[in-house]
C-alpha cells in the first residue's frame, strides 16, 4: 500500500509514547536504549516522520535528552506513571491536528503504511479510533485517535480508570489487521526481546 498522501498527513500528529516506567526492564528509559549505536527513539522517529504532519514525544524522564531531537516533549498530566492513556491525553491537549497517531518508543519496526492503513479504515468505518491488531488481538498503543475525544478521555481518567482497551470499547473503535507485518509489534520489554531486536537490526 502507498504511503500517506500529504493532504491526509496534514491531519495527523505523531505521538511517541516514552513515558512508561519499564518495570520489567529495571525501570530503564527504553527510548534511550542503544542498538547498533542508535537510541531506539531514533528508529521510531525515522519511521514516523514521513507519515505525519508533526511529532510530539511523551516523556516523564530525561526530557532534556528527548528535547535534543527538536520536537515538543510533553509529560503525563498525572503523576506516578499512570499508563499510556495519561500520555495520550496530555498530547491530545497540545496537538493542533484532527488526529494523533500513537506508537511506543520501543518498537523500531513501524511500517511505512501504518498511518495510511489506520486512516483509511477509520474513515471507512466512520469511527473515532482505529487500532492495530496482530491478527489475534489488538495492539492498543498503535492507534489513530480523533483529538476531539480528549474530554471523554479526561473524564475516563478522572474516574480512576486506566485500562486502555476498556476506554476503546466506550468509543466508536475499529481495527486493522497487521498480521502481514508482524514485526511491527516487536517491542522491548525483556532482556531476551532486546537481544532479539539487536540481532534483527544488525542483520539488516
Amino acid at each position: 500500500m502507498a504511503r500517506m498522501p500529504a493532504k491526509n498527513r496534514k491531519e495527523i500528529t505523531g505521538v511517541i509514547l516514552a513515558g512508561g516506567l519499564a518495570r520489567r526492564m529495571g525501570r530503564i528509559d527504553k527510548g534511550l536504549i542503544t542498538i547498533n549505536r542508535r537510541p531506539l527513539i531514533e528508529y521510531v522517529i525515522e519511521a514516523l516522520i514521513p507519515q505525519v504532519n508533526n511529532l510530539i514525544i511523551n516523556a516523564n524522564r530525561n526530557r532534556e535528552i528527548y528535547e535534543n531531537y527538536g520536537y515538543p516533549v510533553i509529560a503525563d498530566g498525572y503523576a506516578d506513571f499512570q499508563g499510556p492513556l495519561a500520555g495520550m491525553s496530555s498530547c491530545m491537549s497540545v496537538a493542533d491536528t484532527d488526529y494523533i497517531l500513537t506508537v511506543p518508543c520501543d518498537s523500531p519496526f513501524i511500517p511505512p503504511d501504518l498511518a495510511q492503513r489506520l486512516f483509511l479504515r477509520l474513515k471507512h468505518g466512520h469511527a473515532d479510533i482505529c487500532v492495530a491488531s496482530n491478527g489475534r488481538r489488538i495492539q492498543p498503543v498503535f492507534a489513530l485517535i480523533k483529538t476531539k475525544l480528549q474530554n471523554q478521555l479526561l473524564n475516563y481518567l478522572e474516574r480512576g480508570e486506566r485500562r486502555i482497551d476498556k476506554w476503546y470499547t466506550e468509543q466508536k473503535t475499529v481495527k486493522v489487521d497487521f498480521s502481514d507485518a508482524k514485526q511491527t509489534f516487536v517491542n522491548i520489554n525483556t532482556l531476551e526481546k532486546l537481544s532479539m531486536v539487536e540481532k534483527i537490526i544488525e542483520s539488516d
